[in-house]
């Protein structure tokens, strides 16, 4: 087996299958190390601002090799130091060697690791809310088309009362609202890790300003604000707190609880021949069958959020175990956890977009399945109506009653059509109901329509409002 063949070595199916260029190229290693680089000249920067011997000459050489990494030279480094942070200051120095006795002053290797963590989630979480909104589009407007469709709905799977499509279709666009509303709430309260020095105490860097304390909090100021946060945690150990971490892990796992319950959703739907996801011209669903129409984008939706809800927990496990100021067991375990979560949600969110931008929906077949068992619901509009037109209220209800339980019988023991509105037509005792005006499907959806209307005024409108553009984003699923 040879390095050199790219099929030999395992391959990560959420870079090669599913998640994004965009989100891919966010947590890999260029633009890891690119922005270690960018801190350690925000750093120096910062500190030649407050007074300290570095010259604008070793900055200006530090910004000019920010994208000239030798990769194998830092592995080598690496091989030799057991430090990925140390190989990296040394690869920087080598190509910045008038800088090379400045870079990483005073820093911990937190310094650039966490920061990085804390940016890197930030960017993507930004791609995410994009995201959202944009399946929240979708979701408003296949809601709106469909605003007026009656349909039954289920509690407990079993049928309920009429609803319509649309007001479903809010159903599921409302739980994505929220789970927007949470990740801008993260958004919101990031902060950086900012300068803490060793173990949060800021010592080192109180010894280069001569136990100035102002100028420690300024040079914190400066870095923070130089990396777009408007400030820092205000006590951290070694590293911020991994309660972070855990509570933007929760956000990803609610994402995906969303789109699990609505993929879920989806599938029972096509099962029962009513909605189906998009299928392309030459998909086949089956080696075998040939005739299989699976609602394979659905399934993988919920195979992929099965795997982010799973992620949440490992990450509450990290904070539980962080001892004292720290401890290195979050290390490894965070390079895995954190950029598969992110490049998780990203691929069920670009599903999702293509799902809902190409629902194909059966009015005819959702009609037969609610008629089937509409008649049964429509019983005490029709008792009302017989009652006014002068019947006796207790014989009409043991009319039907009977009825019910004879259509009941020849549905389940002979597998019959439900003809309930039938056999009461042709009852005397029901001569005088006028049966179009109570049969009509859209007089039992309550307010559906109405709720659709208001839904998208409401929630739908203000985030196309907020998010301009985010329908626009690349929904066309890999393979």
């Amino acid at each position: 087996m040879s390095k050199s063949d790219p099929y030999a070595m395992y391959d990560n199916p959420l870079v090669g299958r599913y998640a994004s260029q965009e989100m891919s190229e966010l947590f890999g290693p260029r633009r890891r190390i690119e922005t270690w680089r960018r801190l350690w000249v925000i750093l120096a920067e910062s500190q030649a601002e407050l007074g300290l011997p570095i010259t604008e000459q070793q900055i200006a050489e530090m910004k000019s090799q920010i994208s000239n990494i030798d990769w194998e030279k830092a592995a080598e480094y690496e091989r030799r130091f057991r430090h990925d942070v140390m190989a990296h200051v040394h690869a920087f120095g080598d190509v910045c060697p008038s800088a090379r006795g400045i870079i990483h002053l005073g820093a911990t290797s937190c310094y650039v690791t966490d920061n990085t963590d804390l940016i890197l989630m930030r960017e993507g979480l930004k791609l995410i809310a994009r995201r959202l909104a944009a399946a929240i589009d979708h979701l408003g407007t296949f809601a709106a088309k469909y605003r007026d469709l009656p349909c039954l709905s289920f509690t407990h799977f079993q049928p309920a009362q009429p609803t319509t499509v649309g007001r479903r279709a809010c159903l599921w666009a409302y739980d994505f609202a929220m789970d927007l509303q949470e990740v801008e709430h993260r958004l919101s309260q990031l902060q950086a890790r900012g300068v803490q020095g060793t173990t949060g105490t800021q010592a080192s860097f109180l010894t280069l300003f001569n136990g100035d304390h102002e100028k420690v909090k300024k040079l914190n100021q400066l870095v923070c604000q130089k990396m777009g946060f408007p400030g820092s945690y205000v006590i951290t150990g070694q590293t911020y707190s991994r309660k972070i971490d855990a509570q933007i892990l929760a956000t990803l796992a609610q994402i995906a609880a969303t789109a699990h319950k609505v993929a879920t959703d989806i599938r029972l739907l096509a099962h029962r021949k009513e909605i189906e996801e998009p299928f392309e011209k030459e998909q086949i669903g089956s080696s075998a069958m040939a005739y299989k129409r699976n609602p394979m984008r659905s399934e993988r939706i919920c195979g992929l959020a099965r795997y982010v809800m799973s992620l949440e927990a490992n990450t509450t496990l990290t904070h539980g175990v962080q001892w004292l100021e720290r401890t290195l067991d979050d290390s490894a375990n965070r390079r895995l956890v954190i950029p598969q979560a992110f490049l998780a949600i990203d691929a069920i969110l670009i599903l999702c977009c293509n799902v809902f931008s190409g629902l194909v929906v059966y009015p005819k077949v959702i009609e037969k399945n609610l008629l089937a068992e509409l008649p049964f619901m429509m019983t005490e509009d029709i008792l009302m109506a017989a009652v006014q037109a002068g019947g006796d209220r207790q014989e009409l209800h043991e009319r039907i009653r009977q009825h019910s339980h004879q259509v009941a019988r020849k549905i389940k023991e002979e597998g019959g059509e439900n003809d309930l509105i039938e056999r009461l037509k042709a009852d005397p005792a029901f001569a005088e109901v006028n049966f179009e005006s109570v049969t009509d499907p859209l007089k039992y959806v309550g307010r559906s329509r109405e709720q659709v209307d208001e839904f998208i005024r409401d929630v739908v409108q203000p985030i196309r409002e907020r998010y301009t553009g985010a329908r626009d984003l690349a929904a066309e699923v890999q393979v």
